[in-house]
């Protein structure tokens, strides 16, 4: 007998990686489970896996989307040399259960698992699938969704929603008497609303009477951001400009409205959180699927949507964001309707269906709750 082994294949952003590693956390946790990532250079897991203390091994496999026509064939050329890069993985590794979480990685990985019948589950953060998932959805043995709407891609499929940190959860609506607004475009910041907040600041704190902003302007963008507020005139006492947010939760504790994109972890630390929020997806974003995201939101009646070219239309912006802050009975019932969208202990469950899955397919397995552990006969890849 030897320990469950998750080979979990994928990354590229953070949207991808950082939920992958909350669930390698609790398998490890809960299951006593071996670990093994397999990604790409390029992509954000090469520098948070190994400082999250779990092994990285890289396939070199390009992508399909959004690249020009030559970069797309060289990389469909190059697959098959990918695919077989991860079948020698996992015949060396040789993992009970393949779990794939979208980006680069995850579809050379998941097509060798279940070329070698491997037990694969997917892992699909979006309303809309990314192409990796795409292809193998119908294939694997197994899916986790954030968005109901994605799961008529995948085969047994359930909705865990996205690992969020626990602290998201606990937060209480703010008590401050004046309204506060966190702009918020995620880690390098957007610089879309680096450009358009400075053009409507001074009006929107004349419109709002005690309104305070709090913006996130990423670290390149900082000094040009900050800039832009202090040539408007407008009360530096009641807005800031940073260029990064060490304390998330601490930051959504205090807002009544978030302004944010709408990539997948940040719409689940919205819900998670209770936050109403106006959120613009971002136009270049793969598939659409950010708009696909807000569109979730808005029909849950959680969120506000702008596009892009909204902001372009001289008081849209304005007028959007001062209807909602003055109008606190509705900013209570979006956030109402966020805190449905929530799901809790997200890692938890999808830790456990991984077990689950590798028990089904090697009967021997012994599963584990929080007290006790699992072990899987190793299979032979």
């Amino acid at each position: 007998m030897a320990e469950l082994r998750v080979l979990i294949a994928g990354g590229g952003t953070g949207g991808h990686i950082i939920p992958a590693l909350a669930v390698a956390h609790e398998l490890v946790d809960r299951h006593a489970a071996q670990i093994l990532f397999v990604g790409t250079a390029r992509g954000m897991e090469i520098r948070l896996v190994p400082e999250a203390g779990f092994n990285l091994r890289l396939v070199d496999v390009g992508p399909l989307k959004n690249v020009s026509l030559a970069t797309r064939l060289r990389t469909l050329l190059d697959l098959p040399r990918s695919i077989s890069a991860c079948k020698r993985l996992i015949r060396e590794f040789k993992p009970s259960v393949v779990f794939g979480v979208g980006g680069y990685a995850s579809g050379p990985a998941m097509a060798a698992a279940i070329r070698l019948n491997v037990p694969t589950m997917a892992f699909e953060p979006n309303a809309m699938p990314g192409l990796a998932n795409r292809l193998v959805g119908k294939k694997v043995q197994a899916a986790a969704v954030n968005f109901p709407s994605a799961a008529a891609w995948f085969n047994n499929c359930e909705v865990t929603g996205i690992p969020v940190r626990p602290e998201f959860f606990t937060l209480q609506p703010p008590t401050a008497a004046n309204p506060h607004l966190l702009v918020f475009g995620g880690s390098q910041g957007a610089r879309i609303f680096n450009e358009n907040l400075p053009l409507i600041i001074a009006a929107l704190l004349d419109a709002v009477p005690g309104l305070t902003v709090l913006h996130q302007s990423g670290i390149r963008h900082a000094a040009t951001t900050f800039e832009a507020y202090a040539a408007t005139g407008a009360d530096p006492d009641r807005w800031t400009v940073r260029p990064f947010l060490d304390d998330m939760p601490d930051c959504f504790a205090r807002a009544n409205l978030v302004m944010a994109r709408s990539g997948a972890s940040s719409v689940a630390e919205l819900a998670a959180a209770g936050k109403p929020a106006l959120l613009v997806p971002f136009a270049a974003a793969a598939d659409d699927h950010q708009k696909r995201n807000a569109e979730e939101m808005v029909n849950a009646g959680a969120a506000v949507m702008l596009q892009e070219s909204d902001l372009a239309i001289p008081g849209k912006l304005l007028e959007s964001l001062t209807g909602l802050l003055t109008d606190p009975a509705r900013l209570a019932a979006m956030a109402a309707a966020a805190r449905t969208q929530a799901h809790p202990a997200a890692a938890e469950r999808i830790a456990d269906r991984l077990a689950a899955l590798a028990a089904e397919n090697y009967p021997h397995c012994r599963l584990s709750s929080k007290d006790s552990r699992a072990a899987c006969p190793v299979p032979a890849a």
